[in-house]
């Protein structure tokens, strides 16, 4: 069983940066070699892909993230991290990550084997 757990949400003001962390455990992490993917989700909106990272460290973002997200990950820790800046009022949702092996159409929410909880991200004026 992989289990991942979200941490570093929370309340920021519009132009902030946040980095939000997904730590992965369980023996089945440790033998595979998992894509992490980010998600996140607006109330009463469909869940969106924000970023990718394979286990290699490629990376892939969303568009309408890019060049303000930075995804990366420490394999030793099994974490992964998201870094956001420039935040504004529409990157408010609740930030999952999820796992699943090799980053092709990471994207692709079904192909996800394991989910975490997820973490609010609040953005205000």
């Amino acid at each position: 069983q992989v289990r991942l757990a979200e941490s570093g949400g929370g309340s920021v003001q519009s132009g902030g940066s946040l980095r939000l962390s997904c730590v992965e455990s369980g023996y089945e992490y440790a033998a595979g070699r998992y894509c992490i993917g980010w998600f996140r989700q607006v109330t009463g909106k469909e869940r969106e892909g924000v970023a990718g990272i394979d286990f290699d460290g490629t990376t892939t973002y969303g568009d309408d993230v890019k060049g303000r997200v930075t995804i990366s990950r420490d394999n030793a820790l099994n974490t992964v991290w998201l870094r956001m800046d420039s935040l504004n009022l529409e990157d408010t949702a609740v930030y999952y990550c999820a796992a699943k092996k090799g980053c092709a159409d990471w994207e692709d929410q079904p192909d996800y084997d394991y989910w975490g909880q997820g973490t609010q991200v609040t953005v205000s004026s």
